[in-house]
């Protein structure tokens, strides 16, 4: 038979035997581990697993890059159709301060057409107007306040070659950033023929 002083007693025991127990844990001990599937994730993580990768050194799933790696961008992008389509290796080295070098060597790769001058005004649109504005006048809200944004249509900025626009596209130029890691090297060359639109006025 269960009576009042029984229980009091039961209780007491086990609030004892777990104060004990409590204080012999470390300060950070988080006891009980509740859902562990959400700690050991069944997916490869790439750096990190909690049961060691046993085959790879350091027990990390993804390795390290080759001493002496360097990291290039691979564009290999398809132009023109049939007999006539090119496949390139779109890689661009030319250093930021030889504007001239893209001026002289640098010709648009893609064939002009509907597709890619559309494709060129909505980039244009998403990365360019919000200085440049929507015709290329140098009047995007931003560039309203930013001040010195060109007028495409304009003195030399009316005869900017392929190299010079896609160049300054890459690596910035005066008060404009370098857009060449937010842009890929396709795009860029679809927005050069863009702006040639624009410099029409």
């Amino acid at each position: 038979m269960i009576t009042k002083h029984t229980s009091v007693t039961t209780l007491a025991f086990i609030g004892l035997l777990f104060a004990g127990t409590a204080c012999k844990k470390g300060h950070d001990n988080t006891g009980i581990e509740y859902a562990p599937q959400m700690y050991d994730a069944v997916g490869y993580e790439p750096y990190r697993q909690i049961r060691a990768n046993t085959i790879n050194p350091q027990g990390l799933n993804m390795r390290l890059p080759a001493r002496g790696t360097v990291a290039r961008p691979n564009y290999h992008t398809t132009f023109g159709t049939g007999a006539n389509a090119t496949t390139d290796l779109m890689i661009y080295n030319i250093p930021a301060d030889s504007i001239g070098i893209a001026e002289r060597v640098l010709t648009n790769p893609i064939p002009d057409s509907e597709k890619s001058l559309a494709d060129g005004q909505v980039l244009y649109t998403r990365y360019c107007s919000h200085c440049h504005g929507a015709t290329g006048k140098g009047d995007g809200l931003v560039g309203k306040e930013y001040k010195g944004v060109p007028n495409y249509s304009t003195d030399a900025y009316k005869t900017m070659n392929d190299g010079h626009i896609f160049h300054v596209i890459t690596h910035g130029k005066g008060r404009m950033w370098p857009h060449g890691s937010q842009i890929t090297p396709e795009d860029r060359w679809k927005i050069v023929q863009y702006v040639h639109k624009l410099q029409q006025g």
